[in-house]
């Protein structure tokens, strides 16, 4: 496990079907704090929707994370909660699934960067 992000970095946060969860333990990202909380969450068909809006909140207390990411369709689920995130750390970065994929309409961070630029702004500045 990443013994080094332990000591002086901040941790990357995974809620997403075991597909994705495996590539990212296997990626490194895996962790598991002082108080044997892992920084992962494997999602099935049987997890209840209260376990991942649960699990989303502990990741939001914890001061180890700085990055949540989260399969889009589970985020959909937990919408509400994650829309009341306004907090920059944290980060919640909704990624596709093996089975599902990116749906930008639906990502709640893209949507509030859209709202902060006009894109006849973006044009006027390239002349």
């Amino acid at each position: 496990m990443a013994l080094l992000s332990a000591v002086k970095g901040k941790l990357i946060s995974v809620i997403g079907d075991e597909d994705t969860c495996v590539g990212f333990l296997l990626g490194g990202v895996g962790e598991i704090n002082k108080n044997r909380h892992p920084n992962f969450m494997v999602v099935d068909k049987n997890t209840a929707v209260s376990e991942i809006e649960d699990c989303f909140k502990r990741f939001i207390k914890r001061d180890d994370i700085d990055i949540i990411l989260i399969n889009q369709n589970y985020a959909e689920l937990i919408r509400h909660v994650i829309d009341s995130h306004t907090a920059p750390t944290p980060a919640v970065l909704e990624i596709p699934s093996k089975d599902h994929p990116y749906d930008a309409s639906k990502d709640s961070i893209l949507r509030r960067a859209k709202g902060m630029f006009n894109p006849d702004d973006m044009i006027a500045n390239r002349g």
